[in-house]
Formats: C-alpha cells, structure tokens, sequence
C-alpha cells in the first residue's frame, strides 16, 4: 500500500513540478501525462504480446554478457564516482546494502576483529564497475576482487582505489567474466565466501548461467548478495519512466523485459543449488535522495542466498568407512 501511495505521488510530483516552466533563462525538465500515457501504452502492448503474470528467465546465449549493456557501460566508465552523476543514485544506495551485506555475513561467521569485522572472507563484486561497493567492503576487511567486462570501468577503479593506502591489500579488479572465473580448474572456482551481485542481474544476458556460475565460485555455505528491481507495472512507472523523467538515471538504463521478480529469482537459485534466506523491499526517495528499507517488494529489493552444503554422493565409497577400508586391504594382498 506505502509504495502504490509512493507512486501516485512521483507521478503527481512529475505532472505539477516538472511541467515545462521557462522563467528568465533555465528551463525545466518536461514530465507530463501524455508522456506518462503514452510510455504505459507502450507497457500494456509488450505485456499483452508475452503475457504479464508470465515471467521467462533468460537461458539461452550461455554467456552473462550482453554486448549492448557493455557498450553502454563503456560510455559511462569514467562516472563512477561523481557522487552527484549518473551513479549517485548507487552511492547512495551504499547507506543499505553495505550494511545488508555486513550484518548477514557476521551472521553466518561471527565477529573477526575490531573495525575490520569482514577479515578473513574473500568477496567477489560481480560487474563492481568502478568500485562503489567494492571499495566500502574492503574497509571492512575483507578481501575483495571486482570483475566487470567493461575494461575502462576496472581502469577507473584501480585509480580511485589506489589513492587509498587502506584498499592495497584488500581490494583488487580484474576485467573478467564470471562464467570466465567459474571455469572448472579456474582460480576461481570454489574460493569465495560471498558473491556480490548489486543493480546487476537486470542487466546480463543469461540468469541461468549467472546462477550458475555463482554456485560454481562459492564454497559450501557460502553468501550469495543481489540487490535488483522487481517486474511489476509499478517498477516499470517508477523505475523507467520516473526515473528517466527525473533524471534519477540516464536514458536508456532500464530494459523491463530484463526485470525479475522475487518470487522467479528464488526458484531459479533454489533450482541451483542455493537456499533464499531473506528478502527485503527497498525504496529510493528522490526528494531526499536517499533509500530506505519497506516491507514492499514491487519496486526494488535486496535477497540473501545461501550455497547448499554438498551432500556426499551414496554411490562413492567414504574412505573411512571401515568395510571400506577391510575391502580395500583385501583388495591390495590380491593385487600383490
């Protein structure tokens, strides 16, 4: 009920404060409802064509690249870190989701050391672009490596990172895939306690192999971090069409047809072997420009996954099985 009152109210907020108004010489943004008409016109036809209440996960290309999303990404690599740009709104999305993945990592291993509280785990940063969350996780201690496709992005978070004696010895960045890390024999394979994908999934291309290939980097009972926008009609008003209007981000950020909802996100990592420990609604307020944790999922949420521990195979012998071990003495004086 909070975030469709919320809505209403961006939507008025867009009408009666943005309308083009010329005074002097700045000019205003022009957010009308014609233009609001017309993008939810546009809406309902793409969801009468592939049906709304049907949500199809992305499978096929084998690859979490999409080569439009890095093209776009490349022409933003060097943003990431004005505060007040194109990403502002992900500085200040830092407020929660650093604390999310804190708090739910102590939970699992327990308190490491004063001021360093993630010391001692290893974290991936899946598409870190220029290091926003990578960065504050590894002031608190972990060890942190932030993969991103996007070549210039790495290159402008090694930069920034560098000017910060605290992050030489916990933070690091690769320009790499992560289906190119997960590979089997690949160092990356089973070596991480947590895997952070924050404003990411709504980008990639395949969210089967994504799952994947997570479940392939973690350990055992390992974290699994997301942070995404939920597919709703609500999403789309506020996340596409409010968003662009108020320029919260740049045109063109958002595909809806990439949107997932809770709901089809937990089926598909339980389908890969992860178990959803949490999910919690998230809500940006562009008057104070900040976020806030809501008990509706309709726009934004956060989702704490955790890898299943690997059951031992029935049909492998368990080497201190003691009739194993009888079995194999026998079998040693036979061979010899």
């Amino acid at each position: 009920m909070y975030s469709k009152k919320f809505g209403r109210f961006i939507l008025g907020f867009c009408t009666r404060c943005l309308t083009s108004v010329v005074n002097g010489t700045s000019t205003r943004t022009t957010v009308s409802w014609t233009s609001v008409c017309k993008h939810h016109t546009q809406f309902l036809e793409r969801r009468s064509q592939i049906g709304f209440a049907v949500v199809r996960i992305r499978s096929a290309s084998k690859t979490t690249v999409d080569p439009n999303e890095v093209k776009r990404f490349q022409l933003l690599a060097d943003k990431w870190w004005n505060e007040q740009g194109d990403f502002a709104v992900l500085h200040s999305m830092n407020d929660l989701r650093v604390p999310f993945i804190r708090d739910n990592l102590l939970n699992v291993h327990g308190g490491r050391q004063p001021g360093k509280p993630l010391a001692g785990l290893r974290i991936l940063d899946v598409g870190c672009g220029g290091g926003l969350l990578t960065e504050p996780l590894g002031r608190l201690g972990a060890d942190v490596l932030g993969i991103d496709p996007v070549a210039d992005s790495i290159g402008t978070a090694e930069v920034h990172a560098w000017h910060d004696p605290d992050l030489r010895g916990n933070v690091r960045y690769r320009a790499n895939t992560l289906e190119e890390l997960s590979e089997k024999g690949g160092k990356g394979a089973g070596q991480f306690d947590a895997v952070v994908a924050s404003e990411v999934v709504e980008h990639l291309a395949d969210l089967e192999t994504f799952a994947l290939c997570c479940n392939q980097v973690l350990k055992p009972g390992g974290s699994l971090f997301i942070t995404t926008i939920n597919k709703t009609q609500l999403s789309y008003a506020l996340a596409i069409v409010a968003a662009e209007a108020l320029r919260i981000v740049p045109s063109g950020s958002h595909d809806w047809d990439k949107f997932v909802s809770p709901v089809e996100l937990e089926r598909l990592l339980e389908s890969n072997g992860f178990h959803v420990e949490s999910i919690r609604g998230m809500l940006y307020n562009p008057l104070s420009r900040a976020w806030s944790w809501t008990e509706s999922t309709s726009i934004n949420y956060a989702l704490h996954a955790v890898k299943l521990e690997e059951e031992p195979d029935p049909d492998e012998d368990d080497p201190d099985d003691p009739t194993v071990i009888v079995a194999q003495a026998k079998a040693r004086r036979w061979y010899n």
